[in-house]
């Protein structure tokens, strides 16, 4: 048994984080100010460390609200990390000067959960998919645009001629999620962050996106960070899988292996909540059924020892005194527990 080290990245490792730390500052009010001199952080992600390689889907799962969407905006530096390294490419991200992280955002680019939300309403297709070609200089004029343009929407199945003078709220929500990903496209990305890409769309269309980008990714060898709560949709296209509690990975494995046999007692009761259309895979998340009272603690004064032992039946004495690290007990399937289940 080992602890799980990622200081010494393979030759195949596009991205690694080594314990990264998100904490934001909480305001006091004057009279608590008066009171305590100690600041106050919202410990959004704490020590997190995982590698992704080339060509690799790999999924943070987690209930709202335990970091995942933050470890996405901090590789991108839409927010920055308390400590901690990001490297891309041999690159530690936190350490970039602005040029440097503009070309960054070029190789690392991100689909957002709201196909609503993320398209200017003002704005048509062409102009949201080309924006990226503008913002980093890589079409020599209009033509060029235009065609880049009609092959990124070609490539999301849908058809230049018909769509690309429509405006996007004009689109179905179907239609708006694929032309960001034609904007994602469009720059050829080496590493893509995927924020829950399908829990706004409705069932008949989830599973249509799902299949898209998998075919995407087999076509073109792209490697994702794929962020969802949907552990069905993680089972479909994920390679590994890496499940969050309050800002930290609690479990961590070939995601077959930690859908089917979790070590961590909050991952087993996350597995068993998930739906699934796949009748085997319902089966098996039934008979794993574990049920959890309680609420996620509060990220500004995190409980003492491991952050999920207030809720889990198998806390003992160590649980409420120590924080335990996440350890290797089989072959590239980690847990930070100390009462792993069997």
């Amino acid at each position: 048994m080992h602890v799980t080290s990622y200081d010494e990245p393979a030759s195949n490792t596009l991205l690694t984080l080594s314990n990264v730390k998100v904490w934001y500052p909480v305001g006091k009010s004057f009279l608590r100010s008066l009171i305590s001199k100690e600041e106050a952080f919202v410990h959004a992600v704490n020590d997190v460390s995982f590698s992704i390689d080339k060509g690799e889907v790999f999924c943070l799962a987690g209930e709202s609200g335990c970091g995942k969407t933050t470890i996405a905006k901090a590789i991108l530096r839409v927010v920055e990390p308390t400590d901690g390294r990001i490297v891309f490419k041999g690159s530690d991200i936190i350490s970039l000067s602005k040029k440097e992280l503009r070309r960054i955002r070029r190789e690392i680019r991100m689909i957002y959960q709201d196909p609503f939300g993320s398209l200017d309403p003002r704005q048509s297709v062409f102009q949201v998919v080309s924006e990226p070609l503008r913002i980093h200089g890589l079409a020599r004029d209009r033509a060029e645009e235009e065609e880049q343009v009609r092959i990124a929407l070609e490539e999301v199945k849908l058809r230049p001629e018909e769509i690309m003078r429509k405006r996007t709220n004009d689109l179905s929500g179907g239609e708006r999620q694929r032309v960001s990903i034609a904007s994602v496209l469009i720059t050829k990305p080496e590493l893509i962050l995927a924020d829950e890409p399908v829990s706004q769309l409705d069932a008949s269309l989830r599973g249509v996106i799902i299949k898209l980008m998998s075919s995407l990714r087999e076509k073109h060898r792209l490697t994702f960070l794929h962020i969802t709560h949907d552990l069905t949709v993680a089972s479909h296209i994920s390679d590994r899988i890496g499940v969050m509690y309050m800002g930290k990975i609690v479990e961590t494995g070939p995601t077959h292996e930690v859908l089917a046999k979790p070590l961590h007692p909050y991952a087993k009761a996350l597995i068993s909540s998930a739906p699934s259309g796949n009748p085997e895979l319902r089966a098996r998340l039934r008979a794993q059924r574990m049920m959890l009272d309680g609420e996620p603690g509060n990220l500004i004064s995190l409980p003492a020892g491991c952050s999920f032992h207030p809720r889990c039946p198998y806390s003992t004495d160590v649980c409420r005194k120590e924080q335990p690290r996440l350890v290797e007990t089989r072959e590239g399937h980690a847990v930070a527990c100390f009462n792993p289940l069997d």
